[in-house]
């Protein structure tokens, strides 16, 4: 069987989200419309029945107050039907302890995986019962304005991290509203770093205890708070 392949360009970071229609395990979306005004976090699964997919929807789920606490929608994808999804949501929230309400998106014929290429061209094991390839952990983080973020992509063998989905969501929202950058495994409450745009006498005003390490690196305590 020939490998399918995408028919769009390669999405990058600051891309437009592709808009699209689709049956979920909720009912009907249009991808645009269900974004709205919201952050949204869209990403795929192999397959349904599958022990470690299991496990992520499973935190996905339980996670998901704290997604909309910070203005986050999130759905699923898999190659999987909707009847299979609705089915294999029960499974998750027996094992699990959750309570899945997102929907997850049926896309047999792999337009929308390949619109945003989850489709693992290299794994050829990846396969299903057919001989083509299942979509991988793909996930997109979209902003209100329907601009990709974030792009991570997994193999099928590792499970996510859904704390740093959370993690990048907070320094992306931080980020855009104090002018600021996050160093390397920042979490809410740490120092920040000023983003080079803002001058050292400016800094001074937004941010009164920052303090210059070396001329590219100024850090600060963000009191949101009084912000």
């Amino acid at each position: 069987m020939s490998i399918p392949q995408p028919t769009t360009g390669t999405l990058r970071l600051g891309s437009k989200a592709p808009d699209f229609q689709a049956d979920t395990s909720n009912g009907p979306i249009s991808f645009h419309e269900y974004i709205g005004d919201s952050w949204t976090v869209l990403f795929s699964h192999p397959d349904d029945f599958t022990p470690v997919c299991t496990t992520e929807l499973g935190a996905f789920a339980k996670l998901e107050p704290e997604f909309a606490k910070r203005g986050v929608k999130l759905i699923g994808l898999s190659a999987n039907g909707t009847e299979s999804h609705k089915a294999w949501i029960k499974d998750i929230d027996e094992i699990t302890g959750s309570h899945l309400s997102f929907p997850i998106i049926a896309d047999a014929d792999r337009k929308i995986a390949l619109a945003y290429d989850m489709i693992d061209f290299q794994d050829a094991t990846n396969l299903d019962d057919k001989g083509v390839q299942l979509t991988i952990r793909s996930v997109f983080v979209i902003d209100p304005k329907k601009t990709i973020r974030l792009i991570m992509s997994y193999p099928a063998s590792t499970g996510r991290n859904t704390a740093e989905v959370l993690r990048v969501i907070d320094s992306l929202q931080t980020g855009d509203k104090y002018r600021i950058t996050t160093p390397i495994n920042w979490v809410p409450g740490d120092d920040v770093i000023v983003h080079p745009s803002v001058s050292n006498e400016e800094a001074k005003t937004i941010f009164p205890k920052f303090r210059i390490i070396k001329p590219y690196l100024r850090l600060t305590p963000l009191d949101i708070e009084s912000k």
